[in-house]
């Protein structure tokens, strides 16, 4: 269980989203924090990224285990594309 509330949680990720950025850039990427909601993190993937096969990997393997290494271990992250936006969940806590 995480130890933070959504508020908490989506002024961590909001902190060090960017240090991770560095990854999705390099490869035309972009990324968007979308907020938290329930504990877990949303993240707008576009650029070359939205639509990518390798996005679920690069939400899984990039973004949430860098997070999970500078904020909790347990953090979730889901990422979305763009046109996609009317899919996250309401009521999202931003930073």
């Amino acid at each position: 269980m995480i130890p933070f509330s959504d508020e908490e949680l989506a002024h961590a990720v909001a902190n060090y989203l960017p240090k991770i950025s560095e990854y999705v850039a390099s490869h035309d990427g972009t990324m968007d924090f979308a907020g938290v909601k329930d504990s877990v993190s949303y993240v707008v993937l576009g650029g070359t990224c939205n639509g990518c096969s390798m996005s679920t990997a690069t939400t899984k393997m990039v973004i949430q285990k860098k997070l999970r290494e500078l904020i909790h271990p347990e953090i979730v992250v889901e990422s979305i594309f763009p046109d996609q936006q009317d899919m996250l969940p309401e009521g999202l806590t931003r930073a």
